[in-house]
């Protein structure tokens, strides 16, 4: 297809859509709630690996020292275990009043001095990655001036099951939404093709090559494709907007933060309009061979 062909299929395809403008705006619309329904999806998705990734990152390995222990040793070869990403001390007095705001009153022990207080010094560890807790913690037992290593073992082991049955079950209903998605999308832009069949055999009995034909229903798919993922992800958008401007009032615990970051929702409208543009393009391509297979 020379140049001068390539440039009369282009305008024939912005004239086809502005011709056949109604079924444009109901393919358009079709397409939008159909990748909106996805992106929906898409969005929780991200909220819950966020839930996810907090809880396992707020995992901690109690350290609990002997009472005769150098404390400045222990911490040193704490920090150059492998594995550990972050390690807060608790000095024994410091635990002392912890205890007591816990009951009620900071002071309920201050007649504990340093030499009688019966609670040794901790160390709060967090590890880098949660499935890391058991064999780190195994490392910390065998050092010298450790007393007790507490993590919550039997949680700890269900907490680490139920992220990667949830993990699973996302990447599954993802996968098949996405699949699902692309099929409605391909039959609806089929549908489309398909009203206007007598089109194609006229181009056909006039003499036209297949690619001639081809290439306006194809950029009409496209652009089709394109302004419906863009109309989802603006709807998406302003619903998630509203949804997160109304849970900023509420006193909501560190969890149940929404997800807002750039790097987090730009892959999901990335996703979204580069399916609905290739996906509408795809779609026309495939509804169009036919018809002209059929000719």
């Amino acid at each position: 297809m020379n140049l001068n062909s390539l440039r009369y299929s282009l305008r024939q395809g912005v004239v086809s859509l502005r011709r056949n403008a109604l079924l444009a705006l109901v393919t358009t619309s079709m397409v939008a709630v159909s990748l909106a329904i996805l992106g929906g999806f898409m969005l929780l998705s991200a909220n819950v690996r966020q839930i996810v990734h907090t809880i396992e990152s707020n995992v901690e390995i109690a350290v609990f020292a002997d009472m005769e222990a150098d404390v400045k040793a222990l911490r040193t070869e704490l920090n150059q275990a492998q594995g550990v990403r972050e390690i807060v001390f608790v000095p024994r007095d410091e635990g002392l009043r912890e205890l007591g705001r816990s009951l009620g009153d900071p002071e309920l022990f201050h007649v504990f001095t340093e030499r009688n207080n019966p609670l040794p010094d901790v160390f709060r560890v967090r590890v880098q990655a949660a499935d890391e807790v058991s064999s780190v913690a195994e490392v910390i037992r065998k050092m010298r001036g450790v007393d007790t290593v507490d993590y919550g073992e039997e949680l700890v082991a269900q907490l680490l099951g139920m992220t990667r049955w949830v993990s699973g079950l996302l990447v599954a209903t993802s996968a098949l939404l996405g699949l699902g998605a692309i099929f409605l999308v391909i039959a609806i832009i089929r549908l489309s093709v398909m009203a206007r069949q007598e089109e194609i055999g006229v181009m056909k009995y006039l003499g036209a090559s297949n690619g001639f034909i081809r290439l306006p229903f194809v950029l009409e798919g496209t652009v089709m494709g394109f302004f419906g993922a863009v109309l989802a992800s603006l709807v998406l958008w302003l619903l998630y907007d509203a949804l997160i401007a109304g849970l900023e009032g509420m006193a909501l615990p560190l969890l149940l933060n929404p997800v807002t970051g750039l790097t987090q929702l730009g892959p999901v409208f990335g996703t979204m309009l580069a399916l609905g543009t290739s996906v509408g393009g795809f779609g026309s391509l495939l509804a169009v061979r036919k018809y002209l297979h059929n000719r």
